[in-house]
């Protein structure tokens, strides 16, 4: 078992794990890990090995000199390029790939999916089918990033915190799966980023706007909003917010 050779698909699977995994829990002991293992028919640490192969040619860690397992780049790197040409069409088949692997449908993965799309066929189904999928696996990823945590509040609660992009999923097709654009927030700090009553600037810390401190004698204020004037956001463990993107959120959406 030990010699056998990687698979395109069990790469990409391992790609996608990569990704939904924060950095330093990627070892062979990490649950995640072992279940990929027992998918694949591999074990945990023939995983663990993949995930740091991915490690050493994913730019972010390239810039910060962070090198991760180089003795599999040749077979790992293309992947990446795959990945980084066109994240929507790779995470949607990766998350296909994974459900085919469990024996499962993407609707057994993703229950909502049913409702979601109730009614729905051809085309239009499975356009929605491919948002939803892509929407879940980038809140995956960027609560990752941000270990389960608000980046503002420090909230751990899964249900309460939200992916939020920088750049608005209606500005950048592009960017829209981009794990620097994402931060995690709570629901409220998510919807004062959103309509842009707090923005962080490129130093990641952040500002309040003059139309959010106009409130500054309401108890709300004081309790939720006083403290976070150049507060810095706590930093992700993999992927940091674009500057430029930071840069776009002040001057397009930000209220001042």
């Amino acid at each position: 078992m030990a010699g056998r050779k990687w698979t395109k698909d069990e790469l990409v699977l391992a790609l996608n794990l990569y990704l939904k995994l924060p950095f330093g829990k990627m070892d062979q002991r990490t649950p995640e890990v072992i279940r990929l293992a027992t998918l694949l028919g591999r074990t945990p640490g023939a995983i663990a090995m993949r995930l740091g192969n991915f490690a050493n040619v994913d730019p972010y860690h390239q810039e910060r000199g962070v090198h991760g397992l180089s003795g599999g780049r040749k077979q790992v790197e293309p992947i990446w390029e795959e990945f980084a040409k066109d994240r929507d069409t790779f995470l949607f088949e990766s998350e296909k790939l994974l459900a085919e692997k469990d024996h499962k449908s993407i609707e057994d993965r993703f229950p909502s999916l049913r409702y979601e799309t109730e009614g729905l066929v051809g085309a239009t189904k499975e356009k929605l089918v491919k948002t939803r999928v892509n929407q879940y696996v980038f809140r995956d990823i960027v609560m990752a990033n941000y270990s389960g945590k608000c980046a503002i509040s420090g909230i751990d609660v899964a249900e309460l915190l939200v992916a939020s992009h920088i750049l608005p999923w209606s500005k950048s097709e592009a960017e829209r799966l981009n794990p620097e654009n994402g931060i995690c927030l709570s629901a409220l700090y998510d919807r004062a980023f959103d309509r842009g009553l707090i923005g962080l600037k490129t130093d990641y810390s952040v500002i309040v706007s003059d139309a959010l401190r106009q409130r500054a004698s309401k108890p709300y204020y004081q309790q939720y909003f006083s403290h976070l004037e150049n507060k810095t956001i706590e930093l992700p463990t993999k992927y940091r917010s674009k500057k430029e993107f930071l840069e776009f959120h002040l001057k397009e959406v930000f209220l001042g």
